[in-house]
């Protein structure tokens, strides 16, 4: 998952280079928590937060799909 969201992520913003993904397991569930530079947050948030939900929810299907819970923060 967390190779997935780096490459949908690197994809959205202008500097693909800043793109970090930190990974936290707590049992069965899984935080990924998104860095990109300051410049590329609204990218990744989108316009009233749409692209920021569409992540979570391809997140959420794959997790879903592995029998897994996961979720998405991202960072300031």
């Amino acid at each position: 998952m967390r190779q997935l969201l780096q490459q949908l992520a690197r994809g959205l913003v202008r500097e693909p280079g800043r793109v970090r993904v930190h990974e936290h397991k707590t049992g069965e569930r899984t935080l990924l928590e998104l860095e990109v530079a300051p410049a590329d947050r609204g990218r990744v948030i989108g316009r009233d937060g749409r692209t920021a939900q569409a992540l979570r929810v391809l997140l959420g299907a794959l997790a879903r799909r592995r029998g897994e819970a996961c979720a998405l923060e991202i960072l300031d």
